[in-house]
């Protein structure tokens, strides 16, 4: 049935040993986590985790981790701003006289930090103060040069700190830390170097996210067809697209054109609750709008399906669709496209489909049987959870791009997380964070993400997908009606729904 909502290099959580304490005046110790590993914490502490020192880099584990679920506990931006208030701390970076070379190791550890943040998270940097603190702190971690008695202080200048700031005031702002005015050493130029490349993906990666293609607009709000439309004006997918493979290349091509516009930030988001101790609400500009979206194209391509086989009028016709959808069905389950695959299969199974007896008695339907058993939600779906372990597997050891395809049923994975989250506390009895919760939603979200970064390796044609997203499709009434009119009620209770349908859509008693 129809569902509805009710980094790049994620590693499973190992060994994450603590930073190195770095002692300084009015600096406290850091306090190691139990064997390494933050089963719990406080949100200080934790913070103080992700800051990176001159001899200390946290794991990239452990930096996906706490950046997608810090925003339970503390907004992006005030995380941002907290990191550079330790970072100017802990380096004295306020203080006349600066240890150089301590300095001149640190600042490439906070551009990889930034670097990570922004290329995983880049919807955290879209509000204008949250680029102000970027903005500072650029300005001001700089590696020492040699001819300056401060760190920094060339880039102090171009780069005003605090908010203000939208997407082509961020392109300027690495323009002018590429082409200072006067020479500068080697590290201070590879510094600036790095800042420019980093402000300029930021940048690319949130023209991109404001830029949604219309096939993700389109099919939010399909147009639904009342009645079956005469022959003449109506299209039918088997005139665009004939090959079981070819659909099922293009159903894989747009599903992974939309799964590429979900944040993992949004997996957290979408089951969100205040967090008790926090001192203002989460800040979720974006919310879960690419997250929603994917789920109603799921819905779309099952109301698709079912349409596509109501729509002929005579029952041969009818079984031709059927056995051409469970060929693609078949595909999609080869190819690794789970969500296609169980949204065609939920389309069959949709009751003014399923009823339609006479057209499924000339339906070859054994590899609909096996279909439907691999999609079994039997045990938990224990059947559909072995194909895509096998799946992934393929994945991880692929040799070509078409091997490394895994697109997960993607209403169970959002099941599952619910599920994670409401089975564990946020923060346990002592007010700690739950960080171990925290480990096992990255462990999902983080090969999800991976997944979802796959570039396709199908060539797209046009003419289908924009069918796949344009295509006028039945509501559910009009389902009942064309599955009525196909194949004639069988029960009273059928005769009644059929009567009142058309009365209400075809104003006929």
């Amino acid at each position: 049935m129809p569902q509805t909502l009710s980094t790049s290099d994620m590693v499973t959580p190992g060994s994450l040993s603590p930073p190195p304490t770095e002692p300084t005046d009015g600096e406290h110790a850091r306090q190691p986590l139990l064997d390494g590993v933050p089963s719990s914490a406080s949100l200080d502490t934790l913070i103080q985790q992700l800051v990176p020192t001159a001899d200390y880099y946290p794991e990239k584990a452990y930096i996906f981790t706490f950046l997608l679920s810090s925003r339970l506990f503390i907004e992006p931006r005030e995380l941002l701003a907290r990191v550079c208030h330790l970072c100017i701390e802990q380096q004295q970076l306020d203080k006349p006289v600066l240890d150089k070379a301590r300095v001149r190791k640190f600042g490439p550890k906070l551009l990889q930090l930034l670097a990570e943040w922004t290329e995983t998270f880049p919807r955290d940097f879209q509000e204008e103060s949250t680029i102000g603190h970027l903005k500072d702190v650029v300005g001001r971690i700089a590696p020492c040069d040699e001819g300056e008695g401060r760190c920094g202080h060339a880039l102090e200048q171009p780069i005003p700190a605090g908010g203000g700031a939208c997407l082509p005031q961020i392109l300027a702002v690495g323009r002018r830390v590429s082409r200072p005015e006067q020479p500068l050493s080697a590290p201070l130029q590879a510094y600036r170097k790095r800042v420019h490349q980093l402000l300029q993906a930021l940048h690319q990666k949130l023209a991109a996210l404001g830029q949604r293609p219309e096939s993700l607009l389109g099919a939010d709000k399909p147009i639904s067809y009342r009645t079956k439309p005469p022959a003449s004006i109506h299209r039918e997918l088997l005139d665009i697209c004939s090959d079981p493979y070819t659909l099922a290349q293009q159903l894989t091509h747009v599903e992974l054109e939309r799964l590429q516009h979900i944040g993992p930030e949004e997996f957290v988001q979408a089951f969100v609750n205040k967090d008790p101790l926090a001192s203002t609400k989460p800040c979720f500009t974006e919310k879960t709008n690419n997250l929603e979206a994917y789920v109603k194209w799921f819905n779309r391509l099952c109301y698709l399906v079912a349409t596509e086989i109501c729509m002929p009028a005579k029952k041969k016709q009818r079984a031709q669709v059927i056995e051409f959808f469970i060929d693609v069905a078949r595909e999609c389950f080869n190819i690794g496209n789970f969500n296609s695959l169980m949204a065609i299969i939920s389309g069959m199974n949709m009751s003014p489909v399923s009823r339609l007896k006479k057209t499924w008695a000339k339906v070859k339907t054994a590899k609909f049987f096996i279909l439907e058993h691999q999609m079994d939600p039997t045990g938990n779906f224990c059947n559909y959870r072995t194909a895509l372990r096998g799946a992934a597997h393929r994945s991880l050891t692929a040799h070509s791009s078409r091997e490394k395809i895994v697109i997960p049923f993607f209403s169970l994975l959002i099941k599952d997380i619910y599920f994670l989250n409401e089975g564990c506390a946020n923060r346990l009895p002592n007010g700690h964070v739950n960080f171990e919760k925290f480990l096992e939603l990255a462990k999902q979200v983080g090969e999800f993400i991976r997944w979802k970064q796959v570039e396709c390796p199908f060539e797209q044609d046009p003419s289908i997908t924009h069918y796949l997203h344009t295509a006028p499709i039945f509501s559910e009434d009009g389902l009942y009606l064309a599955s009525y009119e196909s194949e004639s009620p069988e029960n009273q209770t059928e005769k009644e729904r059929w009567k009142s349908l058309r009365s209400s859509i075809l104003g006929k008693t």
